[in-house]
């Protein structure tokens, strides 16, 4: 466990309006699982995307074995040695596991694909993990644990390195848990450096020997996992196996403390609730990820979920919007039960949703402002299924300026204005169709200062009229600020319900969201 395998110097990341990653420096050693945590935003993203060549630095130095190190792309990085596995999964269904395996590394013979004499070496890795997975089964067939099972399996087979994990566990089995920690145990042992991203800080203690802290796009603290509070070691003489002794709630507060900071609440101003009327209830509730989850959404509330990766947050609203599945449990809108097959169903019921992913989910880009603001309530801008242009110019015109939205006019592209304006539109769109219950799946990520307190007056201004919103954000102090109860969250379980403006020990909450247990 000596030397150096990677530095970084002085690294910095600029988007238009953000920066990203803020001159940080630190070493990685060789042969060790070096952790990187941070609260959502705090830049970890960005870093190893930097480091897999799927983003290119604006500043900073990188080095890999003592040379400079500047990959242009991902499959640059694979053939310096650097493999990453990608919290989203990036299988194909259509093909077997092999050919996932293998794909961008097969073998060529006159143009035709060769057999690959790798399939014992593959077999061999991928029953280690998984026995139940074949080479030759496709992929759509495989639960979404086996799919994450396929990626690990990938990044461990490219002979790399140093692996990237990406938050690995977040959608895989205790049992499969316990497997890639006994695999990543043995990459250590063939000189293989692992980086590992993860929310559960009980990981980081179990299995990491160095952990760098980061907040705001800095680099808070590199230290040896060892050395925090609650930790020691012992080496035994016979064998040289490290055992470790950790007491995880003092570790993780400490580390805790460290990715917090200092959590200012300037904020928050109270809402004139109607806490008589009941607008919204989920009684418990259970899919494919949330788990017996119950809670009253009040008229003029402005309800916060906060939670971390994997955490069901988003999956709420989902369940909630018709999108997801519910297996057991109800939902009461006014008192009346309601089950929606899909949104248009909740749309009816004056039900909207700003998604978390707004160009994918919340826009249709190849469409003008105009068309994209009043498409969630046609019928407020036509007679007789004929759309009365003037009307609709009018409602868009009214939003433009309402909202603020930096753009040409109501015929611009929505495609060419920046991501806050974009988000402005969704929300245009949404408000249009004039909501009982307004749902917010991180409203704000990605906009500036100015465009996010923007949106927060909007929340505001709904509920001084009545209007119920939730509020589903990683970032803690946009619930503080925004939010009259916060629920927490934690692998799709409600953890505690608190109510603001109340003394909170912020550090506790967090240590609730990350899987420590309630006091």
């Amino acid at each position: 466990m000596s030397g150096t395998i990677i530095t970084i110097k002085g690294l910095c990341k600029n988007y238009p309006g953000v920066q990203a990653i803020k001159d940080v420096s630190f070493v990685i050693k060789r042969n060790t699982v070096h952790c990187i945590v941070g609260e959502n935003g705090a830049g970890k993203s960005t870093l190893i995307k930097i480091l897999a060549g799927a983003e290119h630095r604006t500043k900073g130095e990188i080095l890999l074995n003592g040379n400079p190190y500047n990959p242009k792309s991902t499959r640059a990085a694979m053939k310096e040695g650097m493999s990453v596995l990608f919290q989203e999964l990036n299988v194909i269904d259509q093909l077997t596991v092999e050919e996932n395996l293998t794909l961008g590394m097969e073998k060529l013979k006159f143009g035709f694909i060769k057999k690959s004499r790798d399939q014992e070496r593959l077999r061999g890795i991928l029953y280690s993990m998984d026995k139940s997975i074949k080479l030759n089964q496709k992929v759509s067939e495989l639960s979404v644990a086996q799919k994450q099972v396929v990626e690990i399996t990938k990044a461990i087979a490219t002979d790399s390195n140093v692996i990237i994990m990406d938050e690995p566990t977040a959608a895989i089995t205790e049992g499969e848990i316990e497997k890639l920690f006994s695999v990543i145990k043995n990459l250590r042992k063939q000189n293989v450096t692992v980086i590992y991203i993860s929310h559960r800080l009980t990981e980081i203690f179990e299995i990491g020997d160095y952990v760098t802290v980061m907040r705001d796009g800095q680099m808070i603290n590199t230290s040896p996992i060892a050395e925090f509070a609650g930790c020691s070691e012992e080496i035994d003489t016979d064998t040289g196996e490290v055992s470790r002794n950790v007491n995880e709630d003092e570790a993780c507060k400490e580390l805790i403390r460290m990715m917090l900071g200092k959590v200012i609440v300037t904020g928050y101003t109270p809402n004139p609730i109607d806490y008589e009327t009941i607008i919204l209830s989920m009684k418990n509730v259970s899919n494919h990820k949330l788990k017996n989850v119950s809670f009253d959404l009040y008229k003029g509330e402005t309800l916060g979920f906060y939670g971390l990766v994997g955490s069901g947050k988003s999956e709420i609203a989902r369940a909630i919007y018709g999108v997801d599945e519910i297996f057991e449990g109800e939902i009461e809108l006014e008192g009346k039960q309601v089950c929606f097959n899909d949104p248009k169903e909740a749309i009816r019921e004056s039900i909207t949703l700003v998604p978390e992913e707004r160009r994918t989910e919340g826009l249709c880009t190849m469409l003008n402002i105009r068309e994209n603001t009043t498409l969630m309530n046609m019928q407020a801008v036509s007679l007789h299924g004929i759309i009365d242009k003037g009307k609709e110019r009018s409602v868009t015109k009214n939003y433009i300026s309402k909202l603020q939205i930096a753009c040409r006019d109501g015929n611009q592209k929505v495609a060419f204005l920046s991501g806050g304006n974009q988000q402005k539109v969704v929300l245009a769109k949404c408000l249009h169709s004039r909501p009982k219950v307004f749902l917010l799946d991180e409203p704000t990520r990605g906009v500036d200062v100015g465009a996010k307190e923007e949106i927060h007056n909007i929340v505001r201004e709904l509920a001084r009229k009545g209007v119920s919103s939730i509020v589903l954000s990683s970032e803690l102090p946009e619930i503080m600020n925004l939010c009259d109860r916060i629920v927490l969250l934690y692998e799709g379980k409600i953890k505690q319900i608190l109510k603001n403006g109340e003394d909170h020990d912020f550090e506790e909450i967090l240590h609730i969201v990350t899987g420590g247990s309630v006091e």
